[in-house]
């Protein structure tokens, strides 16, 4: 409690013969006060202030903390209401992060590298969780580490003289630690870090609540969550692996929606981070959970681009044969009735399970997801309007890969080997486009190779008359036979950063594999033959004709018929993507920009340019 009157420094002129003169170190105390119990975290440490000439408050600094949870304040010191607030809520904080926690029995002070190790996490958590106002004589930016390896290090190299009077007792020490005698032999010493972090947790969650509407204030109570809403915020607050997805994926419950696109139970699109759920099934929150925790799964594997060639109605089933059997194993809520699950999948991958069920179709395609019969749960795209979209690939890893690290980290339970090997090779980023294309032109673009013959001399020869030496050149059968096609769509549909990226690219990868010329095809409502152009030409005769329509399948048949067109050289195909439906017979590839979509199923490998 605030002793009344002051010594001095808190003077005013009386108003009135008997009135008291007014405390201005009291008053501004009390408000700098005000502010701190105002903010719930701080508010539920349960911390007490002293304004007594006792024993404990600082000479020349603002309070010190005892481990009986007393804030001791200099009962004369005069300084605004937000320096008190900073330096009471300094001293909470040392009682929330355990700096000086309450225990009976003898105690022994921390060192001074100890103490100035705490008030610096102190003051760096202050810096993101702002109260009051902070002192200018403080430094602006702290080092990274916990408590304990500042102490060391500093203990190792030497304290900073800059970190040394970091603390609200000035240059003495701001945390004493004192045998809990409060309540002695009735009550247990109370656990300050417990309180702050329970009230830390839902200070959070009243938050998420008010940025999702579910509340307008801090102060306000929440609207009554769904129950797909409170097993999202389950999995974020309670479940570290997917606590990150879980925090950027959307709900959409719409039931006119779902019942448009012929969703029974739920889906997912992962390219808009959005879970679409049917709002009019009945499930309890531990199958909420489950039914959640396989959509996330589904988006954050990526299980829709790792598809490929295979057929995307049995990919899905296969993978939905695999998620189950993780989240039973994992104990994730609870599997609803008529889910895919066999225990004799167990271990396999999406790629083996495929393998296996892929020969009988008919079973298959009578099994069903949560989407319904005969549907995928995996969509291609979202069904609402178009959101603001973050890199995709990024999100998924960094969110998998930090909740893999918490969850372990953590011991919250036991996870599938295969899953963490999934993860585990997610968080190696894909290579880009062009690193991909490089790695195409060296296994199917072949290089020249010289030929030696003593009939062409070596140019060295003169440095050597006495020693015979082999010339190299190029057959002229040889140099040809190292080329490849490319079919280029020049309809008015096609984007000219694309065309500039992807011939820049192809130019630079054939010049550094010797390639003399490639055979270019122009398509665009018409195949125009260009025959065989050097690799650094080919973007200087590209010309946009801005009709639509584009065929680009003559344009094949073209290459496959030419004689001198050799039968083994590859074909790049560059288009958007709104083209015909190509079926080509050799070894090909295609660029396209990304996020577009062929409107078939690609037998060769697809570059997405960036």
């Amino acid at each position: 409690m605030s002793r009344p009157g002051g010594k001095g420094q808190g003077t005013g002129k009386s108003q009135g013969k008997g009135k008291k003169k007014r405390d201005l170190a009291a008053e501004a105390f009390e408000a700098g006060l005000a502010l701190v119990l105002a903010n719930p975290a701080l508010n539920a440490v349960g911390f007490t202030t002293c304004r007594q000439d006792c024993l404990r408050p600082p000479r020349d600094g603002l309070v010190r903390v005892d481990s009986e949870g007393v804030v001791h304040a200099h009962p004369d010191r005069l300084a605004d209401p937000g320096v008190w607030a900073w330096a009471i809520a300094h001293a909470a904080i040392h009682l929330g992060f355990g700096h000086v926690p309450a225990a009976k029995g003898p105690r022994e002070q921390p060192d001074r590298f100890d103490l100035a190790a705490r008030c610096v996490v102190v003051n760096r958590f202050l810096l993101t969780f702002p109260i009051g106002q902070t002192p200018e004589l403080l430094p602006a930016a702290y080092p990274d580490g916990d408590e304990e390896r500042l102490a060391a290090r500093w203990r190792r190299d030497g304290l900073p003289a800059v970190y040394e009077r970091c603390g609200t007792a000035g240059g003495e020490h701001d945390q004493v630690l004192v045998p809990w005698t409060r309540g002695y032999g009735q009550a247990q010493p109370p656990d300050w870090q417990l309180a702050f972090a329970d009230a830390l947790t839902r200070t959070m969650s009243a938050a998420m609540d008010m940025a999702g509407g579910r509340r307008d204030s801090l102060d306000s109570e929440p609207h009554r969550k769904r129950p797909w809403e409170e097993a999202l915020s389950w999995f974020i607050t309670s479940y570290p692996l997917l606590g990150g997805i879980a925090a950027g994926m959307k709900i959409v419950a719409d039931p006119e929606l779902n019942r448009a696109h012929g969703i029974s139970i739920a889906a997912v699109d992962a390219a808009a981070a959005e879970i679409y759920i049917n709002p009019l099934v009945r499930f309890d929150d531990e199958e909420w959970r489950f039914v959640l925790a396989h959509e996330m799964l589904h988006a954050a594997l990526r299980h829709g681009d790792r598809c490929g060639t295979r057929d995307p109605y049995l990919f899905n089933i296969a993978a939905d044969y695999v998620i189950n059997g993780w989240l039973r194993e994992m104990q994730v809520g609870t599997m609803p009735e008529g889910l895919l699950y066999d225990p004799a999948l167990n271990g396999l991958s999406a790629e083996e399970v495929y393998d296996r069920i892929a020969g009988d179709l008919r079973r298959t395609r009578r099994l069903s997801t949560l989407r319904g019969k005969g549907a995928g749960d995996i969509l291609g795209g979202p069904l609402g309007a178009p959101r603001d979209y973050v890199d995709l690939d990024e999100f998924y890893r960094r969110g998998l890969g930090r909740g893999l690290d918490l969850h372990q980290r953590q011991e919250r339970g036991f996870l599938p080997g295969g899953l963490v090997e999934e993860i585990r090779a997610l968080s190696h980023p894909p290579l880009p486009w062009d690193a991909q294309l490089a790695r195409w032109f060296d296994e199917f673009v072949p290089r020249p190779e010289p030929v030696r013959t003593y009939a062409r001399p070596s140019r060295r020869q003169s440095s050597t008359p006495d020693i015979p030496r082999a010339g190299r050149y190029f057959p002229p059968e040889e140099v040809a036979r190292c080329t490849f096609g490319v079919v280029l769509d020049t309809s008015g549909s096609m984007d000219r950063t694309l065309l500039g990226k992807a011939l820049g690219a192809i130019a630079s990868y054939a010049e550094a594999r010797d390639v003399p010329a490639a055979r270019v095809v122009f398509c665009d409502a018409a195949p125009h033959d260009a025959g065989y152009l050097p690799v650094t030409e080919i973007a200087g005769r590209v010309r946009v004709h801005g009709r639509g329509g584009t065929v680009l399948q003559p344009g094949i048949d073209l290459l496959h018929r030419a004689d001198d067109f050799p039968p083994n050289a590859p074909v790049l195909v560059i288009t958007d993507g709104w083209c015909d439906v190509l079926r080509v017979r050799r070894e090909h590839a295609y660029l396209i920009p990304q996020g577009a979509r062929l409107p078939f199923t690609a037998r060769g490998p697809v570059f997405r340019v960036r």
